[in-house]
This record gives structure tokens, sequence and C-alpha cells, in this order.
């Protein structure tokens, strides 16, 4: 399966900074490893927030 790097760049919410933006399953694989979710789970306020854990994403989702 090729990578659509640049269609997946257009829907990608995530504002830091990394070498993974658009590269969905390196992304996916990077926060899984940490216990974390990726970017474009959260709306834009929380994304900014830099806080990826799932605790996060749970408290969040209930509002």
């Amino acid at each position: 399966m090729d990578c659509k790097k640049n269609e997946n760049l257009g829907m990608c919410n995530c504002t830091y900074p990394c070498s993974r933006k658009g590269l969905c399953c390196e992304c996916i694989a990077h926060h899984r490893k940490k216990g974390e979710l990726p970017a474009c789970y959260f709306p834009a306020d929380a994304e900014k927030t830099y806080n990826r854990s799932i605790e996060y994403y749970l408290e969040i989702s209930k509002n």
C-alpha cells in the first residue's frame, strides 16, 4: 500500500513539528508505543495542549 502523505497532510490537525506529519501509520505506531493517541483524535483547542494521553481524551470526550 502506498502512503498518501500529501492527501493525509490535508486532514492532519497536528501542530507539533515532527517528521511523522502526514505519515499516519508512523504517527499511530509512535503514539501507541507511548500509550497515547495521535492529534487527529483531539479537537483543535485540546490538540494545542500537546497532551496526547488517553486519560485526557476520555476527559474531554465526556464534555
